[in-house]
């Protein structure tokens, strides 16, 4: 079984400086890996310790399977049907696809690494301790997720839908944040401090348990101006 280390730049996830407890990352140690055999993804499958290398899973329904202790590089999975699949201790990298379904799907112990994914469905979902690192995903739908100990560093997420969704002990680290949606959501130590872009379509009222920069206070005075409906006028 994969190891990991966690504890965020705060320390074993207690409250920094500012007051805000740092997100548990994870850093996984794969065992030796066993080639996958090119089978199409069986719904309630179960894959330990495989590596699936540039696999084509386009279309194919995985839907409440488990994988541990596996790697995914540069495999395709386009409508991909991962609803209710357990992903455990495990890294994918460079994976691409749009529409793929992981609703109501369980990621724990997860590093994702330069995606490339557009109407990933993520609603329901719960995800502890995630690293989200580089790449680009459109249209992320995590609505009424649960995400504890996440980081997203370094990616572009355009318009990410939380709505619903629980944020715990998440960071945003060096990324970008384009039209996110918070209707609805509840935060608990969410640090945006270190977003490079952070821009909130939606939901700016749910605020309350994040902190932000003092530029990005001011960047969303406008937006927090309308939501209060303060009028500002020289």
């Amino acid at each position: 079984m994969a190891r990991r280390v966690t504890g965020g730049t705060g320390g074993s996830g207690g409250p920094g400086r500012t007051g805000v407890r740092a997100a548990r990352r994870p850093e996984l140690r794969l065992p030796p890996l066993e080639p996958y055999d090119g089978a199409e993804l069986r719904p309630d499958g179960d894959y330990d310790g495989v590596e699936f290398r540039e696999a084509d899973l386009v279309g194919q329904d995985g839907a409440g399977a488990r994988f541990m202790d596996c790697a995914l590089t540069g495999c395709a999975l386009d409508e991909t049907r991962l609803r209710r699949a357990r992903i455990l201790d495990t890294a994918l990298t460079g994976i691409r696809g749009v529409g793929t379904d992981l609703a109501e799907a369980n990621l724990r112990d997860v590093e994702l690494h330069d995606p490339r994914l557009g109407g990933t469905q993520l609603h329901g979902a719960v995800l502890e301790r995630v690293l989200i690192r580089g790449g680009k995903i459109d249209y992320l739908n995590l609505r009424t997720a649960r995400l504890k100990d996440v980081v997203f560093e370094n990616c572009v997420l355009v318009e990410p839908d939380f709505g619903g969704a629980r944020l715990e002990r998440v960071e945003f680290a060096g990324c970008t944040l384009k039209g996110a949606d918070l209707s609805g959501a509840t935060l608990t130590d969410v640090d945006l401090r270190g977003a490079a872009q952070l821009e909130i379509a939606r939901g700016v009222e749910r605020l309350s348990g994040a902190v932000l920069s003092t530029g990005q206070l001011l960047d969303l005075a406008p937006v927090l101006a309308a939501q209060l409906g303060i009028r500002v006028q020289d």
